[in-house]
């Protein structure tokens, strides 16, 4: 009985086809929890690609990676002068986000990541002299741009990009290759339309594991299901049911991320009046569970436990049994499975 990951691979590697074709030259990136998948997985299907590189969150996950894949290993997280030194091959690449770490760097295979509206990290423009001449002593693979989601104040990538592209130009920099993510195919095709003697790569991941949403589905095993009458207590806390129906235990707790959520950005009256609702059903202990039963989804009993959730499933649903799975809205990135199941 577990909590289970359910994949159409054909479906699956078809969609990966459709996005390594809109994007030439793709760098998968495979980095946290292996966007649900796990790293020797997404290794597995990087390989099956032909993809040259792949891109990896940090050093650490650089370290585990290099055993799955042989290709070039780009860790994206910026080098620090200072940081604990982890083993590498030679064939990783390291980001680096200012002149400092470039000089610390000799030797190193380095893409400088250049700061954009994200303002995250990056060099800046005034750097840009200074920078000229510290690429001499590192094997500079090219630039990279980080771009925004969002662009709620109507400005546009590929002026973004073009803005950057320039100011490199002008430094007398390297421009052989860029580095660039968040783009949609037309940007990206345009911008190597217009710039034919530098090479665009595209760092994705989300677009390439998870950009087809029916491909996947996460389904919950039924452990145990008892009847209860309204007010009967129940659980560590020994709360009261809210009515006639059944607890129902389901493989998926805590340590699979059951329960666990990332803060959202909310835009709209809508979106906020449903997360004040939420917080305000919290309050008195209701809390909607991502288990999807009989058509809907079922309300927490109470709080998930570490590797099982209990549910409340009123009398006028269909009662589950034993070994039913249950389908799980989860978010994949915060997501561990028990098992992987290939369809």
């Amino acid at each position: 009985m577990a909590l289970s990951l359910y994949v159409d691979t054909e479906r699956w590697r078809a969609h990966q086809q459709t996005v390594l074709k809109q994007f030439p030259g793709l760098v998968p990136v495979c980095k946290g929890n292996g966007y649900g998948f796990g790293h020797e997985r997404l290794a597995e299907e990087v390989t099956r690609s032909g993809s040259d590189v792949i891109a990896v969150g940090t050093t650490y996950e650089a370290a585990r990676m290099k055993d799955w894949f042989s290709g070039d290993l780009l860790v994206l997280t910026p080098f620090r002068r200072g940081e604990e030194p982890v083993p590498l091959p030679d064939r990783a690449i390291r980001s680096v986000s200012s002149v400092d770490g470039v000089n610390a760097l000799v030797g190193a295979r380095v893409v400088i990541e250049v700061m954009s509206s994200m303002k995250r990290h990056g060099v800046v423009e005034e750097d840009l002299g200074k920078l000229r001449a510290s690429i001499e002593d590192v094997r500079l693979e090219g630039f990279a741009i980080h771009l925004p989601l969002d662009r709620t104040d109507g400005t546009d990538a590929v002026d973004e990009v073009i803005g950057w592209m320039d100011r490199l130009r002008a430094a007398r920099l390297p421009l052989e290759t860029m580095f660039v993510s968040h783009l949609k195919p037309q940007e990206f095709a345009l911008l190597q339309q217009q710039f034919p003697q530098t090479r665009f790569r595209a760092r994705i991941g989300t677009r390439l594991w998870l950009g087809d949403h029916e491909a996947t589905r996460y389904r919950g095993s039924v452990l145990d299901v008892t009847r209860v009458v309204r007010g009967d207590r129940f659980g560590y806390r020994q709360q009261k049911a809210a009515g006639d129906g059944w607890l129902v235990v389901v493989a998926g707790g805590t340590s699979h991320g059951v329960g666990l959520e990332a803060p959202k950005a909310m835009h709209g009256m809508t979106s906020r009046a449903k997360g004040v609702a939420r917080a305000g059903l919290a309050t008195v202990n209701r809390n909607l569970s991502p288990f999807v039963w009989d058509g809907k989804q079922r309300w927490f009993a109470e709080p998930p436990h570490m590797q099982v959730s209990i549910l409340f499933v009123p009398e006028e649903a269909a009662e589950p049994k034993v070994g039913d799975e249950l389908t799980a809205i989860l978010r994949h990135t915060t997501t561990q499975y028990d098992r992987l199941v290939d369809n």
